[in-house]
This record gives C-alpha cells, sequence and structure tokens, in this order.
C-alpha cells in the first residue's frame, strides 16, 4: 500500500511536469513563471514532510495517511478548473503540503516492519512506488491529454487518489499493530544537530540531479532537442527507469554490504563520482545518449536517497522514523525550491551549459558536508538527544 501511495504521489506531481509544453503554451506561461508554480508546490512539500513525519509518529499511520491522501487528492482534481498562475500556485502548494507524508509513511513503514538486513530494501520498495510513477505517467497521461485536453488527466488521477484511500481504511489497520511505535507528543527537527545537517547534505544535495530531470527534462527536450508533446510521451520514461532500477539495486547493495554501516563513506563518494556525467548532457547532440545519461544520473541519485535514510534511520530514536524522512524529503523539496525558478530562467536563455554544471556538481559538494557532519567527534554531539 506504500508502494502504491508514494506512485500516486508522484503521478500527480508529474503530470505538470510531463504536459508542461501544453499547458504552458495554453495559458501563455514561460519557463520562469512555471519554475514558480513549482516552487509554491516544493516549498509546501518541505513544510509537509517533517509536520507529516511528526504527525505520523504522533498519531499513527492509518489516520495520517488517509488524512493526507484526502489532502492532495482533492487538490489535483482542482487543477482540472484552473487557468492562471495563481491558482495553479495554491493548488500546487496544497498538493505539496498533502504528498508530504509519502516518504515519512513509507520509511517508517519499512524500518518498523523488517529485520535490519532487509530495511534498505524495504525503503525501496516503498520508496520505488515514486520512480515507478514518474515512468508511468508519461505513458498513461500523454494519450488522455492528446484525445480529451490536459485538465482530464488531472480528473483521472484525483479518481485513482480516491481509490486509494478506500483501499487503504478497507484493508490496513495498523491501530492493531503493537510494533507501530508513537510518541508522547509530536517532535520536530533540531536544527542545531549534526545528524540533521548530515541528511540534509546528503539526501538534498546528493539527489538534486532528481529534481532537474522531474521538473526540466520535458523543456529540454522539446526546447533543445526539439521532441513534441506526443514524442515526450513515448520517452519520458527512460530517465525514471533509472530511478526505479536504483532504489531496488542500491537497497541490495546497502543491504549486503553496508547495513551495520552507520558511515559508509566509501559509498557516498561512490555516488559523487558516478553521477559526474550528467555535467556533459548539454554537449550531447544524440537524444539516445541525453536520455541514457539522464537514465544514469537518476540510477546514481536514488542511491543517494536510499543510504542516507538508512544511515540517518540508525542515528535517530525508532519513534522518530518519519521525522527521518520527513527531514530527508523536505530539504530536498527545500532545496529544489530555491534553485529552480533560476534553472527554469537558464533554461529561457538557453544557458543549458550552466544549468546542467551546477546540478551535476552539487552532489559532490553534499557529499563533503556529509562526510565533515559525520566525523566522530561531531557524531558524539548526538549522543545525548539519542538517548
Amino acid at each position: 500500500m506504500m508502494f502504491a501511495c508514494s506512485l500516486l504521489s508522484y503521478m500527480d506531481r508529474q503530470i505538470l511536469s510531463v504536459l508542461s509544453p501544453m499547458i504552458l503554451g495554453d495559458l501563455k506561461m514561460n519557463a520562469e513563471k512555471y519554475g514558480e508554480i513549482v516552487r509554491a508546490f516544493s516549498l509546501a512539500y518541505m513544510l509537509g514532510n517533517p509536520v507529516w513525519g511528526a504527525i505520523l509518529d504522533r498519531v499513527g499511520l492509518r489516520r495520517g495517511m488517509t488524512l493526507a491522501v484526502t489532502i492532495w487528492t482533492i487538490a489535483c482534481g482542482a487543477h482540472a478548473i484552473l487557468s492562471g498562475f495563481l491558482g495553479f500556485a495554491i493548488a500546487r502548494a496544497i498538493l505539496g503540503f498533502g504528498e508530504g507524508a509519502t516518504f515519512p509513511g513509507g520509511l517508517r513503514t519499512a524500518m518498523e516492519r523488517l529485520p535490519s538486513k532487509q530495511q534498505s530494501r524495504g525503503i525501496a520498495v516503498a520508496y520505488s512506488g515514486g520512480s515507478l510513477g514518474a515512468m508511468i505517467t508519461p505513458l498513461l497521461v500523454t494519450p488522455v491529454a492528446l484525445r480529451y485536453g490536459w485538465r482530464a488527466a488531472f480528473i483521472v488521477t484525483g479518481v485513482a487518489g480516491l481509490v486509494w484511500v478506500l483501499l487503504w481504511r478497507g484493508t490496513v489497520d495498523f491501530s492493531a499493530v503493537a510494533s507501530d511505535r508513537q510518541t508522547k507528543r509530536i517532535v520536530l527537527p533540531n536544527l542545531l544537530e549534526p545528524r540533521f545537517w548530515s541528511l540534509v547534505a546528503s539526501y538534498a544535495l546528493g539527489a538534486l540531479p532528481l529534481g532537474l530531470i522531474i521538473y526540466l527534462a520535458p523543456l529540454y527536450l522539446a526546447q533543445a532537442l526539439g521532441f513534441t508533446q506526443g514524442e515526450l510521451g513515448r520517452v519520458l520514461w527512460i530517465p525514471p527507469l533509472g530511478w526505479e532500477i536504483g532504489y531496488f539495486f542500491w537497497g541490495w547493495f546497502a543491504d549486503r554490504f553496508a547495513a551495520d554501516n552507520a558511515r559508509p563513506s566509501w559509498l557516498f563518494f561512490s555516488f559523487a563520482v558516478l553521477g559526474l556525467p550528467f555535467i556533459a548532457v548539454p554537449w550531447l547532440r544524440s537524444s539516445a545518449v541525453v536520455l541514457a545519461v539522464m537514465f544514469w544520473a537518476m540510477f546514481v541519485a536514488s542511491g543517494f536517497v536510499v543510504v542516507a535514510l538508512r544511515t540517518s534511520a540508525m542515528a535517530y530514536p525508532k519513534e522518530q522514523t518519519g521525522l527521518v524522512a520527513g527531514i530527508g524529503a523536505g530539504s530536498w523539496s527545500a532545496l529544489v525550491a530555491m534553485v529552480l525558478p533560476s534553472l527554469g530562467h537558464m533554461f529561457d536563455l538557453k544557458h543549458y551549459a550552466n544549468a546542467f554544471l551546477f546540478v551535476g556538481l552539487v552532489p559532490v559538494l553534499g557529499t563533503l558536508c556529509w562526510w565533515v557532519f559525520t566525523l566522530p567527534e561531531r557524531v558524539l554531539l548526538n549522543t545525548d538527544v539519542t538517548k
């Protein structure tokens, strides 16, 4: 069910990206305005992740996820009746806040229900619905949009969200599970702890390439390589396939080679190096090679996500696993909110090389920051708080 939840959340957020050439043309908006709409989503998503993480830790998964998915489903369906910048920004913000519960719920489920040597793979299953949603959204919504208009696509995913809520209420009863730990009060992040900033560095900075590809790849392929909306619908599943495979591969890899390693430096530095080919995208003239490099970039970025969450969950009390996921996804969303309008402006000016260079180097910086924040003398600062 958490796999299905993350799948729906990414379908809801990907519709705007996949259909952005069609929607922007219909509503007479440019890429910079589009970036501001995405920023509204990202800021609300940033806030929603730690808030929902704390709420789920307090009230449990059943009630918390019911409320969250209901909120974002209504917001998604509302897109079908909107026609201006302000309306889209408000609807995206509500959608982003509701979707903030997705990954805290997924991480909490995996960490509670699985033994330590299977938890990374459990995280992969719960989170991989998002990458699968990013894959199948172009294939599902493009034909609907071309035949019935882009508004119809938002109605379809809104109905799917309501179906999930009904299934969740009818089949999942976590209130009966003794291991469903709950905190006595809502606990929010402590910004003074090294473990907080190590999670921010490894997740948000390490996985930034996901943001550019999710939100701006359709515009890049359309503007720089001449793809039509129909052609985008046939190829946009390729980069997220790397994301999907990456979750399962790195989940298995981490369980196999770093299950009990609280500081796998070699693994994070490997991710940083493996992601560098992303910088070369603007100099590639073959659309097949561009799609392959984007596939690879998402494959590597998913490793940052899985290992960052696994190591950080080991640093926090078990009752706060929802908060850990909230910090990770929320900080990533905050970073995307900060940089996406500027990246969109670069796209308007055709300065693609600057955009890809910046996003390609940020994971290297994130790895270095993670290494500093997890130095043994800094980790000791967390001991009293953890106890």
